[in-house]
């Protein structure tokens, strides 16, 4: 039935993978970013961050800006962790930004990659132990970083290499950490409401913060369409005013007709195949 298709008749209907109730009041979030994005609404509501004893508050859109920034910040990272250790990429947050000039230098990589194992071997709240070793690659006179992580007697190989610092994802975890390395300082506290705690880190503000708005909220996750009662089908999915639909479109229809034979085929070589090749790419995973 391509006439379909090519007209644009087909689409896919896409409901929401949250419903959000707290009191009377509910509302249908359609992805985790949405959520996310809706707590952190909430938890800014009459929130105030003071940086030092006897600084004054921090508030309104600088607080905004900071909080979306370290949200976005830390989506990327969960992305990257399929590939990386996620305490290896919390801590490079942490660490002196570097530019392409250092990036260059092996001496100045090996010395950075040397502060970086000593944090992470430092940090009590982390249980695994890190061995770091930069050694110089042949094309372009670049070098590698292999990392081992041991825990429990178990050992895992990693490394990372010049392209992750010359990553866009990079340039937005060096820019978050220029921000909030040294913002918060002594007897720093955030206050929202009537509620108020102590902080060492802008990371353990976040995570309050998050706590805190999602107290008394009745968060309720689908896993598809058959947990949804039938007036809340009519309300998300099929009622035209509100339902998000994705127009089905065929760019390449040989392109189409071979990754769906991969996919929906009897041979099951090349599905296995397809999912080993990308797997770590998958960005829109449920299970």
């Amino acid at each position: 039935m391509h006439e379909l298709v090519e007209r644009g008749h087909i689409f896919i209907a896409q409901p929401p993978l949250y419903k959000v109730k707290k009191g009377k009041q509910e509302r249908y979030v359609k992805d985790d970013a949405e959520l996310n994005a809706y707590l952190l609404q909430v938890a800014l509501e009459n929130t105030r961050l003071f940086v030092t004893a006897g600084a004054p508050a921090l508030t309104g859109p600088g607080l905004e800006d900071l909080a979306q920034q370290y949200t976005a910040v830390m989506g990327s990272i969960q992305r990257l962790s399929r590939r990386y250790p996620l305490d290896v990429l919390k801590k490079i947050i942490t660490m002196p930004g570097l530019d392409d000039a250092m990036l260059l230098d092996i001496s100045v990589m090996q010395n950075w990659f040397a502060e970086l194992e000593q944090r992470l071997n430092n940090d009590e709240q982390i249980s695994s132990q890190y061995e770091i070793e930069v050694k110089p690659r042949t094309e372009e006179a670049k070098w590698s970083a292999g990392i081992i992580v041991s825990r429990h007697g178990i050992s895992s190989d990693y490394s990372l290499n010049p392209e992750f610092f010359e990553s866009g994802e990079y340039n937005s975890m060096r820019s978050l950490g220029e921000k909030i390395g040294d913002l918060i300082g002594e007897g720093a506290y955030v206050q929202r409401g009537d509620r108020k705690l102590d902080v060492a880190s802008f990371a353990q503000v976040m995570s309050w913060l998050m706590e805190e708005a999602a107290r008394g909220q009745n968060i309720q996750r689908y896993k598809g369409l058959g947990e949804m009662n039938p007036e809340q089908l009519s309300e998300t999915t099929l009622e035209p005013e509100t339902r998000r639909l994705l127009q089905v479109q065929i760019e390449d229809a040989i392109a189409a007709d071979e990754i769906f034979t991969t996919l929906m085929g009897d041979q099951v070589e090349p599905r296995r195949d397809f999912i080993e090749q990308n797997a770590l790419l998958a960005a829109n995973l449920d299970v």
